[in-house]
């Protein structure tokens, strides 16, 4: 009853500061508790158990004749009793009957003395406590009472940091009301996202910076390679080093403020987002961006040049899946392995809430490129935030690190970019892409150029038509109920999917090694042609996906006054391969099985069969996969021998197939279309063609390559070259 009383005596207005007024329970409360302390007090006097012992009794013998009771005779206990017994009440504070029995003949006292000695202790402990704790919580009342007066006080005298006027409401425009009201909700979003991130460092709590205003007139390490056809991730990918936990709450802010900007960027229209001399595409009018986001992550750096892009498609893919790709970085690396040459995650900051990815926040870097090696690639670390709008729309941004790392000297920086996602019926979506960025592009070979700055290569258009190309590739593979009319169909669900696997790996490897990455070593080897042949050797050891042994790999990129689509259908058709690949023989080559990709007829996985005059390639295979979307296509094949592939269309695992995977990729040479067969220059509708190889030079890993198998490589791809400018 005390503890109900204590409790209600902690509960000032602390909003108004005013005298506690207290309710007519607590009165009856207070009157209960004095009347409990009389009434111990008066049974404490009645039987003076606790320092007196009773000598005289009630009974008839010790009454007088006139029936009177003789006055009550007390003795107090001896100071060695009372001594014992409080050290036994330290021990012991509720004896029992036998250890009571014991005490009184040690004491010389009766069992019952000692019964109400320690009752009397128990009740007086207990009494001492109550009023100790009921003075501490007077105390710290009257403490808050005093902040509080103190805080209203210091509230009063207020005025805002950028006017110097007073920040009562009352006295705020509707635009300053409103700018408040926003960073209020941006503050509760960061100290939700600490307090997740918090667990991710050691418990720390995180002090949140000076937040970035949005509103009007203010606003564990593991990676995944592409590049496996090359060997491993570059030293410069992984100098990119954790964030320090000093990092962490201006990471956080960041990629709060991000998420903002990337919102309003892909919802604004004019004059944020200006329309295209082509009327198709949009430009991005800086000087509005940055009276829009006067803050951001700084001023451009002297240097660079701003690349801004954004693009909407529909396709084929639950809203959830998208999300899931997207915040998985193996995924995300193999999904748009054309882009995304290497990619690592350094460290996740939260995992989302929910069972989810909302809220997921982490730490990246990545490498982009064009599957060239004349154009460079560009590196990037950023935060990557991925969340659920209430609206039901999922948002990924990414927003570049660098200033964390200014040392780096950064050619690339990722301003706020990413996509929207929102969810459409029959498991369709609607992506909303948006890329940003500011890069050096000066060391781009001239005939790339043209179709860098139109935001082909590495913009908006070229992501959303990746997603939408893939995911019609995973809708192919999980397709059931196959007609077998058509021959060569492969009906079988688990043969089809082994078979796209397999597929999937040899395109990794392809698009990972035939860009100018910083885990590659170019050679340019001068030959007959006038392009440069570059080449570079790897030692492929314990692998099972490659054979072991020394590998020669040789690239080039010329431009062909040709339409992209016309090159496209001419190097994918088996009717036409004898005319460009030497290593055919003349043989006629005939598909034997295919898998179609999707609505493009140029989409598919085949399996090719040489029929040459060598018997020893009578058992050779080839399986080549070719792509199309709006930004580019891709013709990518490997050979491969029959007992494998037999393997691979029964269902079984694709990993352990050895594959060199040789190919083309065929780009536009710029943002033009031509409706004809011949163009004159570039730009005009050209093709900007890239020719790899991967030859096995010598089986055994620790040989030393010769000067004679480089020249025989040169050869090849020089004469592959001189034959595909004939056909044209």
């Amino acid at each position: 009853m005390t503890d109900n009383f204590s409790d209600k005596m902690l509960q000032p207005n602390l909003l108004e500061g005013q005298q506690q007024q207290y309710p007519l329970e607590m009165m009856m409360s207070t009157n209960t508790l004095e009347n409990e302390m009389a009434n111990l007090r008066e049974d404490e006097l009645e039987s003076k158990s606790g320092s007196e012992n009773l000598e005289g009794g009630a009974s008839g013998d010790d009454q007088d004749p006139n029936n009177r009771p003789r006055k009550k005779r007390y003795h107090r206990h001896t100071q060695h009793q009372i001594q014992e017994m409080e050290s036994f009440f330290k021990e012991c504070p509720h004896p029992d009957d036998k250890q009571r029995k014991e005490l009184s003949r040690e004491l010389g006292l009766e069992p019952l003395q000692i019964k109400f000695w320690f009752q009397n202790k128990r009740t007086q402990m207990k009494t001492q406590h109550e009023r100790h704790e009921n003075t501490q919580l007077r105390n710290e009342n009257e403490k808050l009472r005093t902040e509080n007066i103190r805080y209203k006080e210091a509230l009063s005298h207020t005025s805002c940091p950028n006017c110097g006027g007073p920040t009562s409401i009352g006295e705020m425009s509707f635009d300053e009301n409103h700018l408040r009201i926003e960073n209020s909700r941006l503050r509760e979003e960061i100290d939700r996202i600490s307090g997740i991130a918090a667990k991710y460092v050691g418990g720390k709590s995180f002090v949140p910076y000076p937040l970035p205003n949005l509103g009007v007139g203010n606003y564990g390490m593991h990676g995944t390679t592409g590049g496996e056809m090359y060997g491993a991730a570059s030293d410069l990918l992984r100098s990119f080093s954790a964030p320090t936990d000093a990092d962490k709450p201006m990471i956080i802010e960041l990629a709060v403020a991000a998420m903002e900007e990337l919102i309003r960027m892909a919802q604004l229209g004019e004059p944020l987002w200006l329309p295209g001399p082509d009327g198709a595409t949009e430009i991005l009018n800086e000087d509005e961006y940055i009276r829009t986001f006067p803050r951001g992550i700084g001023p451009k750096p002297f240097g660079l040049k701003t690349e801004a892009s954004r693009e909407t498609a529909v396709v084929i893919m639950n809203h959830v899946n998208i999300v899931e790709i997207l915040m998985d970085e193996t995924q995300w690396a193999s999904v748009f392995s054309s882009i995304v040459s290497r990619a690592m995650t350094l460290e996740v900051l939260s995992t989302g809430v929910a069972g989810n990815y909302n809220g997921a926040l982490q730490v990246m870097t990545a490498e982009f490129q064009v599957p060239s090696p004349v154009v460079p690639s560009r590196e990037s670390y950023f935060v990557r935030y991925c969340k659920h709008h209430p609206d039901g729309t999922w948002a990924v941004v990414d927003v570049s690190l660098d200033t964390l790392r200014p040392g780096l000297g950064t050619r690339c920086r990722r301003r706020p970019s990413g996509c929207l996602i929102q969810e459409m019926p029959n498991g369709y979506s609607k992506v909303t892409w948006l890329e940003h960025v500011e890069v050096d592009d000066r060391a781009v070979n001239n005939i790339y150029k043209l179709l860098v700055n139109s935001g082909l290569a590495f913009g908006a258009k070229r992501w959303v038509g990746t997603l939408d190309r893939q995911c019609e590739r995973l809708a192919s593979a999980m397709a059931t109920g196959i007609p077998s009319g058509d021959v060569g169909v492969i009906t079988s669900q688990e043969g089809r999917k082994s078979m796209l696997k397999l597929a999937e790996r040899m395109v990794m490897s392809f698009c990972g090694g035939v860009g100018a990455s910083t885990a590659h070593t170019w050679t340019t080897v001068s030959g007959g042609a006038a392009e440069d042949v570059r080449v570079m050797t790897r030692k492929s050891i314990d692998d099972p996906g490659r054979p072991p042994g020394i590998v020669l790999s040789a690239a080039t990129s010329f431009w062909l006054p040709v339409p992209p689509k016309r090159v496209f259908d001419f190097l994918r058709d088996e009717n036409f391969r004898s005319e460009w690949d030497i290593l055919s023989n003349g043989g006629v080559v005939q598909e034997m099985a295919h898998v179609a990709n999707g609505r493009e007829p140029g989409n598919c996985v085949s399996l090719l069969r040489v029929n040459s005059t060598n018997s020893n390639q009578s058992n050779m295979l080839i399986l080549q996969e070719s792509f199309t979307d709006s930004t580019g296509s891709y013709i990518i094949y490997a050979p491969i021998d029959l007992v494998s592939m037999n393997v691979v269309l029964n269902g079984g695992d694709p990993d352990y197939v050895a594959l060199l995977p040789s190919g083309f990729s065929i780009l536009p040479d710029g943002p033009k279309t031509h409706g004809g067969t011949l163009v004159g220059e570039v730009g005009s509708g050209g093709t900007l063609l890239t020719v790899a190889f991967q030859i096995l030079v010598d089986s055994v890993p620790t040989a030393k390559l010769s000067l004679g198998s480089v020249a025989t490589v040169n050869s090849l791809i020089a004469c592959t070259v001189d034959r595909i400018k004939g056909a044209f």
